[in-house]
């Protein structure tokens, strides 16, 4: 299951080079690419940092090393940088599946070799960051795991027509004044402010971008009994936990004075209980390419166009 210092940056961008205008040419079948033309800096470098939600896995085939990371080509950094112009030395993609705010500063052991630290990548050089984590550090995977699992008893016990609860994995997570997630996205997010410390001291004249996770999850729980397997009160809980690490993250990219990119605003509407053709986020069984509860093409392509239109503002 991811600022407002801008005025410096743009000041330094102004600066320190030569202006490029991009325009984004909507693609065929696919109303979610905006269209607008951005004014974006010639040159990085641009390093991206993040999670399965950044890395893209299943979208295309993998690429960069290790493998077990599963960057596709198709992930939001990569369409970032095409915009942008930035290739080669210019765009580093250090992104993996899996991985938590830990693994920015160790080494990531994957199924298929081992990812560097990925705050490594960065220097004195970069100019641009984008980083999307969180969601591994409260667990929220084994979350969905868990939920999913209950919402199939739910249904064997008819429903709700036995039993009143209809939230039964939230019950789990929740008791009284004691909320196990919301404990750990407030660890989260300590760490997360420590790694920004991080980021500015090794990216110094670097624009800092907090992406956050896109809507996984409908506003009408009844909407995704087929799709996900979940108890109409879990649908609520797990989107109420999401909405709560992103504010989270917002918040902390506030207090650092770097930019938060907003993709659950644009993606309402597009959540893995949605039509195939209208979709962001697969579900548990994806329909297109990607891997089961996380963006496919579409999804990576509209958490770009956020980027991008959050680069733009800061022209």
């Amino acid at each position: 299951m991811m600022k407002t210092s801008v005025q410096a940056g743009v000041a330094g961008l102004l600066a320190c080079g030569t202006l490029l205008t991009v325009v984004l040419v909507t693609r065929d079948g696919d109303d979610s690419h905006t269209g607008i033309a951005y004014t974006a800096p010639a040159k990085g470098p641009y390093v991206a940092l993040g999670d399965s939600y950044t890395a893209g896995p299943g979208i295309t085939d993998p690429t960069g090393t290790p493998a077990g990371c599963d960057r596709s080509a198709g992930n939001y950094p990569a369409l970032v940088a095409a915009e942008l112009g930035l290739k080669g030395r210019d765009f580093h993609d250090v992104s993996c599946s899996g991985a938590t705010t830990t693994d920015l500063t160790s080494a990531q052991k994957t199924a298929d070799g081992t990812n560097s630290p990925q705050l490594r990548a960065l220097s004195s050089d970069t100019r641009l960051v984008t980083l999307g984590i969180g969601g591994n550090d409260i667990g929220f995977g084994s979350m969905i795991e868990r939920c999913v699992a209950m919402g199939a008893l739910y249904r064997l016990t008819g429903s709700g027509e036995y039993l009143a609860e209809n939230a039964p994995c939230a019950r789990a997570y929740v008791n009284g004044d004691s909320d196990e997630v919301r404990t750990k996205i407030a660890t989260a997010a300590d760490r997360l402010t420590r790694v920004l410390t991080e980021v500015k001291r090794r990216a110094p004249e670097a624009r800092v971008y907090v992406v956050s996770y896109p809507a996984i999850l409908p506003s009408d729980g009844a909407d995704c009994g087929r799709e996900m397997s979940l108890a109409p009160g879990d649908v609520t809980f797990l989107r109420e936990k999401e909405q709560q690490l992103n504010s989270t993250l917002r918040q902390r990219a506030s207090d650092a004075k770097v930019t938060y990119v907003d993709t659950y605003a644009p993606s309402a509407g597009h959540d893995a209980c949605t039509t195939k053709d209208t979709r962001w986020i697969e579900p548990l069984t994806p329909e297109n390419p990607a891997a089961p509860v996380h963006p496919n093409a579409r999804g990576e392509r509209g958490m770009a166009d956020a980027v991008l239109r959050a680069i733009k503002s800061a022209l």
